[in-house]
């Protein structure tokens, strides 16, 4: 697997942000079939740091309701899984949403 589709985007939260500036952990929306191995070494290649641990979490995706009539216009999101990465002292991601 190539690893510019394994990280998919990151997730820019309030909790996120509070982790990031705390304990200098990023968190990415990743490819449902990624492991923790393909993971560090993708954040490792893209971002040129050093990982300490990754902590992964699969989400279930939800039924939504599409259009203006609830009965037959239900779509569903998909699935998608977190990853929480903490890099080593002194290591840091520049981010988009921090520009």
């Amino acid at each position: 697997m190539d690893i510019r589709h394994i990280i998919k985007k990151p997730v820019v939260t309030e909790k996120a942000t509070i982790m990031k500036e705390k304990n200098n952990k990023y968190t990415f929306v990743v490819d449902k079939g990624a492991n923790k191995f393909q993971i560090k070494h993708a954040i490792e290649a893209l971002f040129n740091v050093k990982v300490k641990s990754v902590h992964t979490s699969n989400y279930a995706g939800k039924s939504r309701r599409v259009g203006m009539h609830g009965g037959s216009g239900l779509g569903y999101k998909s699935d998608w899984k977190k990853a929480i990465v903490k890099l080593g002292e002194g290591q840091e991601i520049q981010l988009v949403d921090e520009v």
